[in-house]
């Protein structure tokens, strides 16, 4: 991981840190109120030695006191020295454990010995290291007394403890200082592991690092997609409808020499968003003017029906089996560029219809007589659906829905189309989650609202969700298929506006987006202004 990994890390997580870092402060000074306070007292005593008037013999004697001074230290805390001293203050403890609440020590190239008694009591802790020093002078004067001579060595109390007034543990402020720092790297260290251990995909950064394929479509994350899966139709000046217009024109210049004209949409896992992306994307391309056909190839889970709200039971299944012609159950959706093969009935074998000469022979009728077929597919790790299909079409686009699919899962994904010699035209990202602040994605150019003067985004989120709930449209009542037996040609074919012929809701789309006080008279005039067309029979290819 580089320098530019690491920041990426802390500027995503830094909550978390933030939050470590704030409990780790909190538990040092817990810590610190918990902790029962304790005083220091210290006694400082002066090890000398007697000897001559002489240069050499004091010199003799202050490095014969520098040597033993050590030795010294050492005895404070032993028995011989700690005993005296509880009988003397009537201490209710033993030797050993005094010797914990007591620690000596002397300063470099000094004959000074410190001796510090820690306590509860201030009283205590000074009566001890006093006491302590007394005894420690008394013991060396036996230790070093050679027979009954005199002992040459003398020490003498240079400083005795006072009772301290300020306790010296618990620290506050060096606990909550440590707590900082500790929580700081303990936040750190979670995030970097976090990262590393996470293999979801987040960011198009993630993508990259399982294949090189192109990501030709982004679209962001909407958390009313759910209720609104035709955002193109329901709510086209969103953002969410502008990604999939991007991913349209993107699509169009996919190798303008070999330009596939059978698609396939599939993604990795289900739920990650690929037949609301195959429809949303459809509607772009027949608003474009492109004449499109939608095939739900989905024999396994099928979604297209249901929310383009038009009649499932027949269609592709039918078909494949022979009991019906593909212009008896294909049925036009919105301006009439748009025609839609919902997928029939679930068979028992859907793997082997897809890859039978039936299904090739039908892509190749739909291919000449539509400028794009999109086939929406399962998902590829589940079963091979998608994989067989893309073999036999002009490739494949796959959805990656964020924060859905993680990398492992993606990566097989894509050696499977490898695998069959899929062709894969490029990546499509769904639900990508934008910062604030992060490019365009939170440029808003939607026109203002004529009495409010703002945009769909400044009016807030729940002014969108009416707007959309308001530009939703209805759903189209369902068109029966001829199986093999005669029905009358219906009087009019019903569109997903509820209009009786396309030119009617091509008149009615535009109206939508005047000035409520021209509607009515523009509406008027555009309905006698526009050439009725003739009607069309459902599955007919519009003319060029």
């Amino acid at each position: 991981m580089e320098l530019q990994d690491y920041i990426k890390i802390l500027r995503a997580r830094w909550v978390s840190i933030a939050v470590i870092t704030v409990l780790a402060a909190a538990a040092g000074l817990a810590v610190s109120l918990v902790t029962t306070p304790t005083y220091e007292a210290r006694a400082q005593v002066f090890v000398s030695v007697r000897t001559g008037g002489s240069t050499n013999d004091l010199l003799q004697g202050s490095s014969f006191t520098q040597k033993q001074v050590k030795s010294y230290t050492d005895l404070v805390t032993s028995p011989r020295v700690l005993t005296p001293v509880i009988e003397h203050l009537n201490l209710a403890t033993t030797p050993d454990e005094l010797a914990k609440a007591i620690s000596a020590s002397s300063p470099l190239d000094t004959v000074l010995i410190n001796i510090t008694a820690t306590d509860e009591d201030p009283q205590v802790a000074s009566d001890i290291a006093n006491a302590t020093a007394d005894s420690l002078a008394t013991q060396v004067t036996e230790l070093e007394k050679p027979d009954d001579d005199a002992s040459p060595v003398k020490i003498s109390p240079v400083r005795l403890a006072t009772a301290p007034t300020v306790p010296s543990a618990p620290n506050t402020k060096l606990n909550i200082a440590l707590g900082l720092l500790v929580g700081l790297a303990l936040g750190v260290g979670i995030a970097v592991l976090r990262e590393v251990l996470d293999t979801g995909i987040r960011t198009e950064a993630h993508i990259r690092q399982v294949t090189d394929s192109s990501i030709i479509g982004k679209i962001d994350y909407d958390e009313d997609a759910p209720d609104h899966p035709l955002i193109v139709q329901s709510h086209p000046q969103s953002q969410r409808a502008e990604a999939f217009r991007r991913l349209r024109t993107n699509l169009q210049f996919l190798d303008i020499a070999g330009r596939p004209r059978t698609i396939v949409v599939t993604s990795s896992l289900p739920g990650e968003g690929k037949s609301t992306t195959s429809i949303n994307l459809a509607i772009t391309l027949a608003d474009a003017g492109a004449r499109v056909i939608l095939v739900d190839a989905d024999l396994r889970r099928p979604s297209v029906a249901p929310y383009m709200g038009i009649e499932g039971n027949v269609g592709l299944t039918t078909v494949l089996i022979g009991r019906a012609s593909v212009e008896d159950v294909v049925q036009p959706w919105g301006n009439g560029n748009l025609h839609v093969l919902p997928s029939g009935q679930i068979p028992p074998n859907p793997s082997e219809l897809l890859g039978s000469t039936s299904m090739a022979n039908l892509l190749e009728s739909l291919s000449n007589s539509y400028d794009m077929v999109l086939i929406d597919t399962p998902p590829l790790l589940p079963v091979t659906d998608a994989a067989v299909l893309s073999r036999i079409t002009g490739g494949a686009l796959v959805v990656v829905g964020a924060n859905s699919v993680n990398r492992q899962q993606l990566g097989e994904s894509m050696r499977a189309l490898d695998t069959v010699g899929a062709r894969v035209l490029g990546l499509v990202v769904n639900r990508l989650t934008h910062k604030k602040g992060q490019g365009y994605a939170y440029y808003d150019y939607a026109p203002l609202d004529v009495e409010t003067k703002k945009t769909p985004r400044s009016a807030g989120k729940s002014a969108q969700r009416n707007a959309r709930k308001t530009a939703q449209p209805a759903r189209r009542p369902a068109v029966k298929a001829r199986t093999g037996e005669p029905a009358g040609q219906p009087a009019s074919h019903p569109t997903a506006e509820g209009g009786s012929h396309p030119e009617r809701v091509s008149v009615a789309q535009r109206s939508r987006r005047m000035p409520e006080s021209h509607t009515i008279a523009s509406l008027e005039t555009l309905m006698q202004d526009e050439p009725e067309e003739p009607r069309t029979w459902p599955g007919a290819p519009m003319g060029r």
